[in-house]
């Protein structure tokens, strides 16, 4: 793929996020101690939260940001009708030898967050972009282009979920890095760590996950690096409100059992 590039000249977010992804395909399951059973608990706190916010909960879900399946696999695992796309051809590709692995079904596409409006067919009741995905967006330009098309691909009432990084926090505070962590599991032990390289502004980070793998009387070490936007609450509500969004509400890791925050609206 040629590099495509910004008028300033650095490389534009689709070229930055699809090199992270495409190099983390056959890893990301990595960063979980244990894959299968990630996949599992993530879909039923997705089906909890979904029963809440409607009642009853829709079966029809648009995983816009699916990556190697960690929410839809489990959400098809539960039920759902799942359509996966995802930026990373790879990335979708692994999705889909999961869902053979784990006998769930579900359908793939490759698709840019910002032209799910001509990238994919039809409406849903339910649009997903989880796992900080939306920060890949770095401009307002993006977030608004995105935020127009998962408004695009919503039913009438729809829900739009979104999870990111509790920006608001780590703008203040700028972390360098993550401590180490130690995981042992039936495909070995490995050594996670992240560095994390903020720009002067404060408004973005590079963050460079490696991940050491023993290896003969050693360690193998690979590094995959991807850019993020400090993207704040507000910036994201306002991005949804803009194309027509309404009724938007954070839902808390207290509250939900997530990781992360997640945001939801809904269509009108």
């Amino acid at each position: 793929m040629s590099e495509r590039r910004s008028p300033s000249g650095a490389p534009s977010m689709s070229d930055l996020a699809l090199g992270f992804y495409e190099g983390m395909a056959e890893e990301y399951h990595l960063l979980f101690a244990n894959w299968p059973q990630t996949v599992e608990r993530q879909g039923a706190m997705l089906d909890a939260l979904l029963r809440r916010c409607e009642a009853p909960p829709p079966r029809r879900v648009l995983d816009c940001a699916c990556g190697i399946g960690t929410q839809a696999l489990g959400l098809a695992g539960r039920g759902y009708t799942v359509h996966a796309t995802d930026l990373s051809p790879a990335a979708v590709a692994r999705a889909e030898r999961e869902a053979r692995a784990l006998n769930v079904h579900l359908t793939t596409g490759v698709a840019d967050l910002r032209t799910l409006d001509t990238q994919v067919a039809g409406t849903f009741p339910v649009v997903l972009a989880l796992d900080n995905a939306v920060t890949h967006l770095l401009t307002d330009e993006d977030l608004d282009a995105a935020a127009r098309a998962m408004t695009s691909k919503l039913a009438p009432g729809g829900l739009v979920v979104l999870s990111v990084r509790d920006a608001d926090a780590l703008a203040q505070s700028q972390p360098r890095f993550t401590s180490e962590r130690l995981l042992e599991a039936p495909e070995g032990r490995r050594i996670l760590f992240q560095i994390w390289d903020w720009a002067a502004d404060g408004r973005t980070y590079t963050v460079r996950q490696f991940i050491l793998r023993p290896e003969g009387k050693g360690w193998h070490t690979t590094e995959h690096t991807g850019v993020y936007r400090a993207l704040q609450r507000v910036d994201l509500e306002r991005a949804l409100t803009r194309a027509g969004l309404m009724d938007t509400r954070w839902h808390t890791p207290e509250e939900t059992g997530f990781h992360q925050p997640i945001l939801t609206a809904r269509r009108a």
